[in-house]
């Protein structure tokens, strides 16, 4: 039976690739194309378009705020922004409320 496989992603050349699960070894994956790290973002994870600039700019602003792409009970990782609008909705919330940045982006719905 073959191992489960999780997505990581190189920001630079917008692209996304399917490797195992990291080991307790595992020194740091590189990009194949500019070995700059690879950013492990997990199973759950789908890839914008490498032409999608605004998504990919958005994957970006979630990746370095914390938040990830892993299963969690119900199937899925629940929910996460798709555009810059949302993104800034919610981090204006987060700078209102003093909530952390990656709580606030990954909230459904703002009160």
């Amino acid at each position: 039976m073959a191992h489960a496989k999780t997505s990581y992603v190189c920001l630079p050349c917008r692209a996304s690739y399917k490797q195992p699960y990291p080991g307790h070894h595992d020194n740091g994956r590189v990009c194949p194309r500019c070995a700059e790290p690879l950013i492990h973002v997990g199973s759950a994870f789908a890839a914008p378009k490498r032409r999608d600039t605004a998504g990919w700019r958005t994957l970006s602003v979630l990746l370095h705020a914390g938040v990830r792409f892993h299963k969690s009970c119900c199937g899925g990782p629940g929910y996460r922004p798709r555009t810059l609008s949302e993104i800034r909705e919610r981090m204006a919330y987060a700078r209102a409320t003093g909530e952390p940045f990656a709580q606030a982006l990954v909230r459904r719905d703002l009160p």
